[in-house]
């Protein structure tokens, strides 16, 4: 311990006779010094508890079902991203502004900086915008972190949002940032409710009606089923008849799920329709065309005279 102190005195004695050959305040030196150390200390700590806050809120939003989000989970934890990237954003600055005031005036600067940063707006007008959209956007809570959206032509889950841009990941794992100045329309798929819709085709040559019947039946026995029950909304109806298409008769089942849950749903719908239909004999068919060659006496003739039996000999 006391090698320690005689350690730490010698430096300081180093320290202030260096100063004064160099002829710099010492004592100022030091001052200046601590205190620049206790603005770091009590930035490390603004981010410290930002990032406990954001926890907590992320905790304070959790219903302990790790299998579902909802829309409370969601938008909880889309403020705590918001956050910690303005939070972050707001303390450099402000830690960087307070260590740059201890060594000069930084008054003039800011009015340096204002007058700069008016005329470096008129060439950031879409950055300006970006941000203003993106306040918007989390003001009216369009979409939130964990939605699937269609966004400008790309779908996929909503990983991140910030003021500027909004990062959005599709099925084939792709990361899409989307400039939030850029959104001009938003398809939500998973707020409050979702919906999937079948269109199931089967044979002309079949009973609709009891192709209905099969098709009730099997949407009940899945609305009785526990492991699937909990991701509806309601039972699952069969509407009918949807269109009489060129190559079978299509008809439409729909099932109102729980948000994000209608794609394994419409997966599970489909392998049970069609092990049901392969049991019940029922006909899913494949594009067919009919083709007409017109009178068939004629084309009869043609082909039995002279210049079709030529053709048909080798």
């Amino acid at each position: 311990m006391i090698a320690s102190l005689q350690v730490a005195v010698q430096s300081v004695n180093w320290f202030e006779r260096l100063a004064r050959a160099l002829e710099i305040d010492f004592g100022l030196v030091l001052v200046r010094a601590i205190q620049v150390a206790g603005i770091l200390a009590a930035a490390y700590l603004a981010f410290r508890l930002l990032k406990l806050l954001s926890k907590r809120i992320e905790r304070a939003v959790d219903d302990g079902d790790p299998t579902t989000l909802t829309e409370r989970e969601q938008r909880g934890h889309t403020l705590a991203q918001l956050l910690n990237s303005v939070g972050a954003v707001a303390i450099t600055i402000g830690a960087g502004l307070t260590v740059l005031n201890l060594f000069m005036a930084i008054g003039p600067l800011l009015a340096g900086v204002g007058v700069a940063g008016l005329a470096i707006s008129f060439g950031a007008q879409s950055l300006v915008k970006d941000v203003i959209s993106g306040f918007f956007i989390l003001l009216e809570n369009q979409f939130a972190v964990g939605d699937i959206v269609e966004i400008n032509g790309v779908s996929g889950v909503v990983e991140r949002m910030t003021l500027r841009v909004v990062m959005v990941r599709d099925v084939r794992g792709a990361l899409h940032v989307i400039p939030n100045g850029t959104i001009t329309l938003v398809s939500n798929k998973s707020r409050g409710w979702s919906r999937t819709v079948l269109d199931i085709g089967v044979a002309y040559t079949e009973n609709v009606d009891t192709v209905i019947r099969v098709m009730r039946d099997l949407a009940n026995e899945f609305w009785r089923d526990e492991e699937w029950r909990s991701q509806l909304v309601e039972e699952p109806a069969v509407w009918g008849v949807e269109a009489l298409a060129d190559s079978s008769v299509n008809i439409r089942l729909v099932a109102a799920t729980q948000p994000g849950r209608q794609f394994a749903i419409g997966r599970e719908l489909r392998r049970r329709i069609k092990n049901r239909f392969d049991r019940e004999g029922i006909e899913i068919p494949f594009p067919q065309r009919t083709l007409h060659f017109g009178d068939k006496d004629l084309l009869s003739r043609r082909l039995s005279g002279p210049a079709g039996s030529a053709a048909a000999s080798p």
